[in-house]
């Protein structure tokens, strides 16, 4: 039974991961700062960012999927000043090197990535940091792959929910197509194990958009009334900032549905 070590595999993205490769019969591993309560998979304890306790938790793996990182943006849930000067490196950079160098002392098979689609034209800091630790793994002699996905929805839904407050969203009228962690789960598990290496396909949601079209959905499903500013962008900050098309492969949940899922239907339950 292929043995997997999971990073980051408490956030969003790494639950629906989890899930898919337990579902698939599958040992996992999860290396996070805190065990969890699930028992249907193994915990080891240690912090990417210091490396304490990572060579215990390599120790007869067979498949890495690097899925942690370390945005502030998306932890809080809005921008500040400083994420236009600085974003920490420990995790996606550090972390990632540290990563790479013992699993070739392990000799494990398979180093999969996940990464950002347009990382070579962004500009923020996290984007520079997160390319940077791309670029570890495209030269490492592991055999590797790197999975670029868009934006997740549940980050552009507290990016919005942080603008609920305001009577009037300015909002750029550039279009992107987020998508859903599910979506993004099921392709990389499937390239995981696909016997395929190097750089997949990018990954994005079904529906290109707007993000004001963006803003009006996620307004009508949270049965808000704010009046949209809608702001130009020239593609060149618009690139900058990270809002791209994915043109690769496309996941199959809509921002409209998922909006469904979270809103509207949950009031009906209630």
């Amino acid at each position: 039974m292929t043995l997997v070590l999971v990073t980051g595999g408490t956030g969003h993205l790494g639950r629906d991961i989890v899930d898919r490769l337990v579902i698939a019969g599958h040992r996992v591993r999860i290396f996070a700062r805190l065990p969890g309560s699930r028992t249907d998979v193994e915990w080891a304890v240690g912090d990417l960012a210091t490396g304490d306790g990572l060579r215990e938790a390599l120790h007869g793996v067979d498949t890495i999927i690097n899925a942690a990182t370390h945005s502030p943006i998306a932890r809080r849930g809005g921008f500040r000043p400083v994420d236009f000067v600085w974003s920490p490196s420990a995790v996606d950079v550090t972390g990632t090197e540290r990563l790479l160098s013992l699993a070739r002392e392990q000799s494990v098979r398979h180093f999969l990535h996940v990464s950002i689609v347009g990382l070579d034209e962004a500009t923020l800091p996290y984007a520079r940091a997160k390319l940077a630790g791309e670029r570890l793994v495209r030269g490492s002699t592991l055999p590797w792959s790197v999975v670029r996905a868009m934006p997740f929805y549940y980050l552009l839904d507290k990016l919005l929910s942080g603008m609920a407050w305001l009577p009037a969203w300015p909002v750029p009228t550039t279009v992107f197509n987020p998508v859903d962690t599910s979506d993004v789960a099921d392709y990389i598990v499937t390239c995981a194990f696909d016997g395929a290496h190097g750089a997949r396909a990018d990954i994005g949601g079904p529906d290109a958009l707007s993000l004001t079209e963006l803003a009006r959905q996620y307004q009508r499903a949270r049965g808000l009334r704010r009046k949209i500013l809608p702001m130009s962008l020239s593609e060149t900050k618009a690139r900058g900032m990270g809002f791209v098309v994915c043109n690769g492969v496309r996941g199959t949940l809509s921002w409209s549905d998922w909006l469904l899922r979270q809103y509207v239907d949950a009031r009906v339950a209630a």
